[in-house]
C-alpha cells in the first residue's frame, strides 16, 4: 500500500454518535425498501440494452428522490455551473454524498478502483460512467489525470472528494492535489461544494457518516433510523480557470471556500430562505 493513500482517523465507535431519537423499525424498512426500489429502477436503465441518454434533470430528480426516501431533508444553496466541463469537488462523509452532488449537477464519479472488482456494482458503475483511480499506484496517477482531462475537455462534469476518504463530518482531511491537475490541464472551472449534515438543531450530526470499518448496511440503517437529519447542500462559487497556476494552490483555494464543519460541530449562520427545501 502506498504512503500516499489518505485514510482518515474517524471510526464509527470513536465519532458516531448513537441516536438519541430514532423512528419505529419498520418505519426504517420502509425508508430502505424505497432507497432499494429506486436503485433498482437506475440498474434496469443502466442495463437496458438499447439505453439513450438520460435528461440531467432526470438524473437530478432520481438523485434527490434517493436521499429523501432515506428519511433525509435536502436543503441546497447556491447553484453548479449548467454546462460545459466542469470540476465538482466536496468533502467526503457518507454514501449520500454521491446523489447530492448528482443533484447539483449529474457528473461522472470518480471512485477508488476497488469497486470495479465488486461483483455486480462494479459492472454498473463502469457502465455508468465511473472514472476509476487505483489509489495505491502512484504510477498509474499520471494515466488517471489525463482521462480525467480528456472528461473534462469534453465538456463533461466531474465529481469528485478530494480527501481521499470519508470523515466524520466534525472535520476533514486535506484535499488531494491530482485531480485539481487535471482541472488545470483542461482549463475548466472548479466549484467546491460544502456537504454538512445535521438533526435538528443540535449541530452537526455523524450519523451518515459512512467511516473506518463501518458496513454500508450499518450506515444505511443509522439513517434511515435516524429522525430530523437535514443534509446542508453550499454549492459555492466557481473558481474560474487561469486564476491558479498550480495545482497546490488550487487545490487549498477550493478547500478554504469549503471548509468543514468545525469540531465543535457549529454549522455557521442559519439557513437562508433562498434555500431550496426538499
Amino acid at each position: 500500500m502506498s504512503a500516499w493513500l489518505p485514510v482518515a482517523p474517524c471510526t464509527p465507535a470513536t465519532c458516531v454518535d448513537p441516536s438519541r431519537a430514532a423512528v419505529a423499525a419498520p418505519r426504517a424498512v420502509l425508508r430502505l425498501a424505497a432507497v432499494a426500489a429506486l436503485v433498482l429502477a437506475a440498474v434496469a436503465v443502466v442495463l437496458t440494452p438499447v439505453r439513450r441518454w438520460v435528461p440531467s434533470p432526470v438524473v437530478a430528480c432520481w438523485s434527490r428522490w434517493v436521499v429523501r426516501a432515506a428519511g433525509v431533508r435536502v436543503r441546497v444553496t447556491g447553484a453548479a455551473a449548467p454546462a460545459g466541463g466542469l470540476l465538482l469537488v466536496a468533502n467526503h462523509v457518507s454514501w449520500l454524498d454521491i446523489p447530492l452532488l448528482a443533484a447539483v449537477r449529474p457528473a461522472r464519479m470518480l471512485a477508488k478502483s476497488e469497486i470495479r472488482g465488486w461483483p455486480v456494482a462494479g459492472a454498473l458503475a463502469a457502465r455508468g460512467g465511473v472514472l476509476f483511480i487505483e489509489r495505491d499506484r502512484l504510477r498509474a496517477l499520471p494515466d488517471t489525470v489525463a482521462a480525467l482531462a480528456l472528461a473534462l475537455r469534453a465538456g463533461t462534469a466531474v465529481a469528485a472528494f478530494p480527501e481521499g476518504s470519508t470523515w466524520c463530518g466534525r472535520a476533514g482531511g486535506a484535499y488531494r492535489r491530482a485531480v485539481f491537475q487535471a482541472a488545470l490541464d483542461a482549463g475548466v472551472p472548479v466549484q467546491p461544494v460544502r456537504l454538512r449534515y445535521r438533526a435538528g438543531e443540535r449541530g452537526v450530526s455523524t450519523a451518515p457518516a459512512f467511516v473506518g470499518a463501518d458496513t454500508l448496511f450499518a450506515s444505511m440503517w443509522r439513517v434511515a433510523s435516524a429522525r430530523g437529519l437535514t443534509a446542508e447542500v453550499e454549492v459555492c462559487p466557481v473558481v474560474p480557470p487561469g486564476r491558479h497556476h498550480d495545482r497546490r494552490s488550487l487545490a487549498e483555494a477550493a478547500q478554504r471556500m469549503a471548509p468543514p464543519a468545525d469540531p465543535h460541530g457549529h454549522l455557521g449562520k442559519a439557513p437562508s430562505k433562498s434555500m431550496c427545501v426538499l
